[in-house]
């Protein structure tokens, strides 16, 4: 390419400069680089089937941080971010036009249906004008190229045929070093100001101060989180321990937004924790963030390999299941009123701040799918609307997972809901802090008010179907094996019990029915 030529990179899920290969190859390629993201207005309409809204208000000011934080760093690095309302072949075709000098215009691959109609949509206008369309892959921890697979359809249907391959005989690549400078953008190029919610015609977030994530988007608070993580506090040494966890931000590495968006890459992820385990220690718990980012690159993965399937009724397996689409009973789930407190507590955190725990999004689940038999799309697109850390293969992957239509499908999974809430919030005090009309009642009894005596309910002013829902359902496995509540709750919200503390994979591998 001549070097005095100009490319455009598109930014979609790659909000970051570091290990930005979009970024890398632009700037040994051209003389001016133009750095895009374009807001797309359809990702501010309905979801696909319900209707839901397709991005809400956490997500939507985690991104528009994420965009300022980017624009930050490319100032810094003598360029900037140029921003556009618009669908990115609309807005692509245009600047193609104003410069007069594009020789190429560079995206990251995805692999699901919107994202990939976009990129068809962008080839073709780059065709229709003479412009060179360049790709990358960037979005995982091992890369498309390097997995032990000759092409997707062979991409084992079990996660840990998957993990084990990889691990054995594939390798992390080395991180890209990040540009000291930036090649400007064209002269007279005008940036664009990032909107508002309000100019999106979207709500703006309230902030909510029992947040469990009451973080900021972009690059810059990614790699801060990181330190504070591993290098500040060592937390990483007992991610395995805690990361069952319900309340407070350090339970867990907390990632997940930033790499749902790029403002952190999982390579860099991963040679922070080989540095970690080199200079610290290197245990359990430091390699299970690894298996982790292996989980979002199988889901990945999966979705290339199968495709549109990822969101059918009938999920992988092609599986007819009788789902339900009673929307009482729907609203009632994501509104936190079905009357079972643990679930309850969950859906109203995610409501409240766009997150939920990994325990807690594997609960409210099972219980949409198993104990209500609601079609798992509900749940899906629901999440969709909601989480900030929303990821269409993660997402999608483990409702797949949970309805049992996805990949690996044992016996069928339903996790208890009173038992995980006594042994992961065993006094009550996660249940407590979302549903404040329950506060006055003590210890594990909040779990199950619907069997406390009429006097206990009246001591605590709660009243059953007034005050607080009747349960929904009640399942018969509720009434089994749970322990007394009374008895149980010594330990505090935070506490995984030690018998329980491989839960979070135990939900994928275990073929207990009454987890």
């Amino acid at each position: 390419m001549s070097a005095s030529r100009t490319i455009i990179c598109l930014l979609r899920n790659d909000l970051r400069l570091h290990d930005n290969e979009l970024l890398h190859w632009a700037q040994r390629n051209a003389e001016y680089i133009v750095p895009l993201y374009c807001f797309d207005p359809r990702h501010y309409v309905g979801t696909y089937h319900f209707n839901l809204p397709k991005t809400g208000p956490f997500r939507l000011r985690f991104l528009l941080e994420s965009v300022k934080d980017l624009r930050n760093t490319l100032v810094n690095k003598g360029s900037n971010l140029v921003v556009r309302r618009g669908k990115p072949e609309t807005v692509i075709a245009e600047l193609i036009k104003q410069l007069g000098s594009v020789s190429g215009v560079a995206f990251q691959e995805e692999v699901t249906a919107e994202e990939l109609n976009v990129e068809k949509k962008v080839r073709e206008v780059c065709a229709k004008l003479n412009v060179k369309v360049h790709t990358c892959w960037g979005s995982t921890l091992f890369h498309r190229d390097d997995l032990p697979f000759h092409h997707s359809s062979s991409l084992p249907d079990v996660y840990t045929q998957f993990r084990k391959a990889v691990e054995t005989q594939s390798r992390v690549r080395p991180l890209l070093q990040t540009p000291e400078k930036l090649n400007p953008l064209p002269v007279g190029l005008e940036e664009g100001s990032v909107p508002t919610a309000e100019d999106l015609e979207q709500t703006e977030a309230v902030t909510d101060p029992r947040s469990a994530f009451p973080c900021s988007g972009g690059e810059t608070h990614a790699l801060a989180r990181l330190k504070h993580y591993f290098w500040d506090t060592d937390l990483v040494a007992t991610y395995k321990e805690t990361r069952n966890g319900l309340i407070g931000v350090d339970y867990s590495t907390k990632f997940a937004p930033w790499l749902a968006m790029g403002c952190i890459s999982p390579r860099y992820i991963y040679h922070q924790i080989k540095q970690y385990e080199t200079e610290r220690t290197a245990n359990q718990s430091t390699y299970w963030v690894i298996f982790e980012l292996l989980w979002r690159d199988y889901f990945r993965f999966v979705a290339l390999k199968y495709g549109n399937r990822m969101f059918h009724v009938k999920g992988l397996q092609e599986k007819s299941v009788p789902w339900k689409r009673d929307m009482k009973l729907f609203d009632a789930w994501k509104e936190g009123r079905t009357g079972v407190p643990f679930v309850d507590a969950n859906m109203r955190e995610l409501a409240m701040t766009g997150f939920m725990s990994n325990r807690g999004r594997q609960n409210v689940a099972s219980f949409l799918t198993k104990d209500l038999c609601l079609d798992w799309r509900m749940g899906a697109e629901w999440f969709e609307y909601l989480l900030i850390d929303y990821d269409v293969c993660s997402n999608y992957g483990n409702w797949l997972y949970s309805a049992g239509i996805g990949n690996d499908p044992r016996e069928n999974r339903k996790f208890n809901m009173i038992k995980q809430g006594l042994d992961y919030d065993s006094n009550g005090d996660y249940v407590r802090q979302w549903l404040p009309e329950l506060q006055t009642i003590r210890g594990a009894d909040v779990h199950t008010p619907w069997i406390l005596s009429s006097a206990a309910l009246s001591h605590a002013q709660v009243s059953l179907g007034d005050t607080y829902p009747t349960p929904v359902i009640v399942a018969p496995e509720w009434k089994k094996g749970s322990g007394s509540p009374s008895q149980r709750g010594k330990k505090g919200p935070s506490h995984t019990p030690k018998q329980h503390r491989d839960r979070g994979i135990d939900f994928y591998f275990s073929r207990s029915k009454n987890l």
